[in-house]
Formats: C-alpha cells, sequence, structure tokens
C-alpha cells in the first residue's frame, strides 16, 4: 500500500505505459508484495535480493525493470538470466516474451536435452535476453563461436540457493569470470541459505535485501496435513486419497526417477490419468508430460524435485509429498506448486516409520504442527488387493522394457502410455466395483 492508503499499482510502481498494457493484456491486476518492494529499487538501478513465497510473482519483479531498461537502452544480450531447471527455464523465457511482446523482445533459452547446434543459430540472431541453465550456458560460452556475455548489463540468478548447490557452483563461478562486473545483479529466491548470502558478498554491489515474507513460510491459503502410515500400505494410501479426490489436479513427489515411472504406471493400471516428469526422460518427454499435465489432459503428475521449483501451473489443486523430502526446505518449494496467487490448495504429506524424523524437521522448519489427514484404515485398505495387482504389472512391464531397452541398445524407457491404457480399460470397471465392496 501507498502512504496515503491507496492501493499500488503497476504505473504507480514507475514502470511505462507499454509495460502496464502487457501487465493487463497478461491479466496482472495488480503488483504482489515482493513487486511492490522490489521494482521500485531495481528501476532506481539497485542490486536486489529478493525473498519471497514460491508463487508470490517473483519473475515479474525482475523481468518488469529489465525490460524497461531495455526500453531505455535498446541492446541486444541485454540480460542473462539463470534458472536450475530446463522447465523453469523455458517459463521464464515465456513470461519475458509475454511481458515484452509490446516491444518485440525477443529471447533465447539455452538448457540440456535441445541441440546446441540450434540453439547457437538462435544466438547468432543475437536475442535480447538470454535463459538458461548453468552448464548448457558455460558450453555455449566456452564452444560457441562469436557468443559472449561480454556486454549484458542484468544478472539474474532464480531460485539462488538452488544455484548454490555443488552441482552447478563450478559452473556459475566460471560464468561470473566472463560477464562484466559493472552490471546489476539480481537474486531470488523462497528461501534464503548461507550460501546464498556468500554469494551476495562476492558480486553484488551493496544490495537491497527485500523479504516480502518469513523466511521459510508457506501460504495461508495452503491446507496442509499429514497422514502416518505403515510403509508397506503407502502404495494403497496414495489410491484412497486420489480416489477420493478424484477431480483434483495433483502433483505427487516422490525421490527417486523410478519411482516416477512406477507410481504412474501403478496409477495409469487402475485406470487414474496419471505421467510421469523426471530428470531421466528427454526434453522433449518432459515438456510433452508437462504440456499435457497443463492442458488437463492427464490430472496427475508424479513428479521428482525436478518439478518443485518455480513451475507456474495454476490449476494445480493439491500436492501430496510420497516421499518426505531429506532436505526440509524442499517441502517449502513442493507445497508452493499448489494455492498460488491467492486460491486455495491442499498439500498431504505420507509419512512412514522411516520418514519421521525428515517430517519432524519440516514442522519446525515452518513453525507449526500440522493436523493429521482423515482416513480411516479399513476404508483405506479395500484398495489393497488392487492397488497390489496393478503393482505387480508395473513392475513386470518395467522388467520386460529394460529387458527390451538392452537387446536394442536404446528406444525410449519413460514413456508407457500405450501399454498402461490397455490394462487400465480392463481394470477400471473392476476397481470401481472393489471401492463399492
Amino acid at each position: 500500500m501507498e502512504e496515503d492508503g491507496s492501493p499500488q499499482t503497476f504505473k504507480t510502481l514507475g514502470l511505462k505505459e507499454e509495460l502496464v498494457e502487457s501487465c493487463e493484456i497478461l491479466g496482472w491486476k495488480a503488483p504482489t508484495k515482493i513487486q511492490i518492494e522490489a521494482i521500485p529499487f531495481a528501476l532506481e538501478g539497485k542490486d536486489v535480493i529478493g525473498l519471497a513465497q514460491t508463487g508470490s510473482g517473483k519473475t515479474g519483479a525482475f523481468a518488469l525493470p529489465i525490460l524497461q531498461a531495455l526500453l531505455d537502452a535498446p541492446q541486444r544480450l541485454f540480460a542473462c538470466v539463470l534458472s536450475p531447471t530446463r522447465e523453469l527455464a523455458i517459463q521464464i523465457s515465456e513470461q519475458f516474451e509475454a511481458l515484452g511482446s509490446v516491444i518485440g523482445v525477443k529471447c533465447t533459452v539455452l538448457v540440456g536435452g535441445v541441440d546446441m547446434t540450434q540453439q547457437a543459430i538462435s544466438l547468432g540472431k543475437r536475442p535480447h535476453i538470454v535463459v538458461g541453465t548453468p552448464g548448457r550456458l558455460l558450453d555455449h560460452l566456452t564452444n560457441t563461436k562469436g557468443f559472449s556475455l561480454r556486454t549484458i548489463k542484468y544478472l539474474v540468478l532464480d531460485e539462488a540457493d538452488r544455484l548454490l548447490n555443488l552441482e552447478f557452483e563450478k559452473a556459475i563461478d566460471d560464468i561470473l569470470k566472463v560477464i562484466p562486473s559493472e552490471r546489476n545483479t539480481f537474486l531470488f529466491s523462497a528461501t534464503m541459505t548461507k550460501k546464498v548470502s556468500k554469494l551476495q558478498r562476492a558480486c553484488l554491489r551493496h544490495p537491497v535485501k527485500i523479504e516480502a515474507d518469513t523466511k521459510y513460510s508457506t501460504v495461508d491459503t495452503l491446507n496442509q496435513q499429514y497422514c502416518f502410515i505403515p510403509a508397506k500400505h503407502k502404495d494403497c494410501y496414495l489410491v484412497y486419497i486420489l480416489n477420493e479426490k478424484q477431480n483434483f489436479t495433483t502433483m505427487v513427489f516422490t525421490r527417486t526417477c523410478e519411482s516416477t515411472r512406477l507410481l504412474s504406471l501403478l496409477l495409469r493400471n487402475i485406470g487414474m490419468r496419471a505421467i510421469p516428469i523426471s530428470g531421466q526422460m528427454s526434453q522433449d518427454k518432459r515438456l510433452g508430460a508437462l504440456n499435457r499435465f497443463k492442458a488437463g489432459d492427464c490430472n496427475i503428475l508424479i513428479c521428482t524435485d525436478v518439478a518443485s521449483r518455480g513451475l507456474d501451473i495454476p490449476s494445480v489443486d493439491m500436492v501430496i509429498n510420497y516421499n518426505i523430502p531429506t532436505n526440509s526446505k524442499d517441502y517449502v518449494h513442493r507445497v508452493g506448486r499448489t494455492a498460488r496467487a491467492g486460491r486455495s490448495g491442499m498439500a498431504i504429506s505420507l509419512v512412514n516409520q522411516y520418514e519421521v524424523a525428515w517430517y519432524m524437521q519440516i514442522e519446525q522448519l515452518i513453525g507449526k504442527k500440522l493436523p493429521k489427514y482423515p482416513a480411516e484404515e479399513a476404508e483405506v485398505l479395500v484398495f489393497f488387493e488392487r492397488t497390489s495387482d496393478a503393482k505387480r504389472i508395473a513392475l513386470a512391464k518395467i522388467k520386460e522394457s529394460n529387458g527390451n531397452k538392452k537387446r536394442k541398445k536404446g528406444g525410449d524407457d519413460d514413456d508407457d502410455d500405450n501399454e498402461a491404457e490397455g490394462f487400465a480399460v480392463n481394470t477400471k470397471k473392476s476397481f470401481r466395483k472393489s471401492k463399492r465392496r
């Protein structure tokens, strides 16, 4: 709010008419809290560290000031944005192009799993904004003739805490060595870590630190619950909850890539519309799965933490933690996939006897004790036989598929739609019967 009590608008934040118009076209009626606090400082040319809940509009908080600066001083290769995941990089690029559509902004996305030659051709056209994952960006800086970031005016590290993990640390260091020291730098994240604090001292100039929310908070519109269950019945409880909430759009988080495939096959065998996404899948398959989920072709996305950061899928009604994350901060990012932009949402954590310590760390982190999800064991175990059969067939399918892959020395192991659909048709009716018993 402004000092006189009137609500802030994108215009009162100091944005030009072209960008205000873009916000209106996108349906952004009013700036979010992080945008209200960060944009004026960014427009003044200050470095910014922005901490806010996931789903709070962080991308707009750094994209709009960059686009305004680009309007004032048009230049190719104007800004570089780093992201920890391919999907988030693509989403950031789409948001830049949408916000900058009225002024003709062009972006190039540099991520793994995509042909480098095509990316090099796109770089040859000298886009205004380069968005990428650290490893692939470094590959192009090293190997693509004529490409450099020596002229960039802005560097953004989105999901900065994740970018500073060991897997990205060397690439980030190498990138920082070949970009101008005279630049504006923005760090944005839902969580603050010691590594983020260390980086701010290394590459930011007198930054403004903005904490739009408490350190590891989750939004008030999120209904969070847990369910303490025997490990041997975890699949059964998952099926029970998904059946109870069968009209919901749901993301189910697992710990491993193998689990995403197994669970998606299991659920499809029962007749549920589930699809996996994990780091083992090709980039085309990952984007295809994400697009099918966004489009509503499948209402259940089984995923690893590759999908926990920054993805904006407005229709997600529920998040289920099939496996409790070993890093409690990842919980904040996972459940942030729902209850976005003021909407309500639901998060349920399935906790077995081996995960209690990790779950207790989550409650300590978010500062609240969560209520139990109401589930009568007798009602849950009605699904036991059908779930067991579906899992047995899924395991057999995976074993067969892995054997075929070895014999053929290749092939896709992440697309089992056709194989599952036949069984799903045959079992859907009997599954419903078992529910009524």
